[in-house]
């Protein structure tokens, strides 16, 4: 059980955040967060990792005129459905790489995807409780 819930600064940046403005805060959160554990880069990698594909995991779940709009991801502004959806992939797509590279070995595969698995859920409950606490008072278009 180790929820990740940093990542949730990367994933409420408005839609139309550019992509190098992205990939520096995920750069920046990911530093400050191995520098805060101890950790070797594992926070760096996953965090970028998830800053480069964020645009792609958007537009799963979002029109690509909604995305150049802008506005901050919430679930009045994508649905709650869309909204939980994209929380589940990007935190699965983070924690699956961060996880991985933590244990660096095939030998405790079980126990690494039961780790992904509860702290990806975990996160997911957080993130969604940060998300509704921070973009509640948010109109649907900001």
């Amino acid at each position: 059980f180790n929820p990740l819930i940093y990542i949730v600064f990367v994933l409420l940046l408005p839609m139309d955040t550019p992509h190098a403005a992205l990939l520096m805060a995920g750069l920046a959160m990911g530093l400050a967060m191995d520098f805060a554990m101890g950790a070797a880069g594992v926070n760096t990698i996953a965090t970028l990792f998830v800053a480069f594909v964020r645009p792609w995991v958007l537009g799963l779940f979002t029109g690509r005129d909604d995305a150049r709009e802008g506005g901050v991801p919430s679930p009045e502004r994508m649905g709650r459905r869309k909204f939980v959806h994209y929380l589940l992939v990007a935190v699965l797509l983070h924690h699956t790489l961060f996880f991985s590279l933590e244990a660096l070995s095939m030998s405790h595969l079980p126990h690494t995807l039961l780790r992904i698995a509860v702290s990806s859920a975990c996160s997911v409950v957080f993130i969604w409780l940060i998300a509704r606490v921070f973009t509640a008072k948010f109109p649907v278009r900001v």
